[in-house]
């Protein structure tokens, strides 16, 4: 019998990345939530593997190496410690977007990183670094293709040396809408979570105009206000900046139930 939590009869559609989607959807669960898995966003390897073989190659070049997801530390240290039979070069530092990035550097046994406490995005991160300026003449980010550009263009204006190790892609996965359309007419989706601006345009395409009325009348969580303001553009109606960690949106979840009894 699922115990009553916070969550208790509460469904909750979790939208990460697959391999992302299971710390957050065990946390609903463990609050007595269902969690329903519907990821709106794949993660696959980059089609032309050269250009981040040549970065590998030239990783001793660099003062600081940033991540600006888990997926792109998962996805570059695979290949980096595939093709470096020396690993990691020790003078590199590294510099993670956020707190799951770091996690995730943290547990693949890179330490000392430098990441930003409590918000997670580009800004937050840039205001770290501005402490490290004299430390650092280039950098490389490993990102997805594509991205924000916000990161690289404010420290090229503070004179630093910038190149992009673009090492996964972010694809929107085939998904047959039909199961979770029926579970919201049943009644069983009562909110939902998104982890990128990215992935709530995917999903906003996925589950098509029937599925766009009932999120229109569901609450969505988001990670940045960012995403906030692209949720409103697409007639989301209750919309709630949790922040991007899992803790965070579990945390948001209780509380927005809490309050609505």
């Amino acid at each position: 019998m699922k115990h009553a939590g916070a969550l208790a009869g509460k469904g909750i559609v979790v939208t990460r990345p697959r391999a992302q989607a299971t710390g957050l959807a065990t946390a609903i669960e463990r609050e007595g939530g269902t969690a329903l898995v519907y990821p709106a966003v794949e993660i696959c390897d980059i089609d032309d593997l050269r250009p981040l073989h040549a970065i590998i190659d030239r990783l001793n070049a660099f003062d600081l190496a940033v991540f600006v997801s888990p997926n792109a530390v998962r996805m570059a240290l695979k290949l980096v410690l595939a093709r470096r039979a020396t690993g990691w070069p020790r003078h590199l530092r590294v510099a993670a977007i956020g707190p799951g990035s770091r996690r995730e550097l943290e547990q693949q046994g890179v330490s000392g990183v430098i990441a930003p406490h409590g918000r997670a995005d580009s800004e937050s991160l840039l205001a770290v670094l501005e402490g490290e300026a004299q430390s650092i003449a280039r950098l490389v980010i490993f990102r997805g293709e594509g991205g924000r550009e916000m990161l690289a263009e404010a420290l090229l204006a503070r004179g630093m040396q910038v190149e992009y190790a673009e090492c996964y892609r972010r694809v929107r996965p085939q998904l047959d809408a039909a199961p979770l359309l029926a579970a919201w007419a049943r009644g069983e989706v009562h909110a939902v979570s998104v982890s990128s601006a990215e992935g709530l345009g995917n999903f906003f395409a996925l589950i098509g105009s029937a599925g766009q009325a009932w999120l229109r009348r569901t609450p969505l969580f988001v990670p940045h206000a960012r995403v906030a303001g692209e949720a409103a553009q697409l007639g989301a109606g209750t919309v709630r900046v949790s922040g991007p960690g899992d803790a965070e949106v579990l945390a948001a979840l209780v509380a927005y139930f809490r309050d609505a009894q």
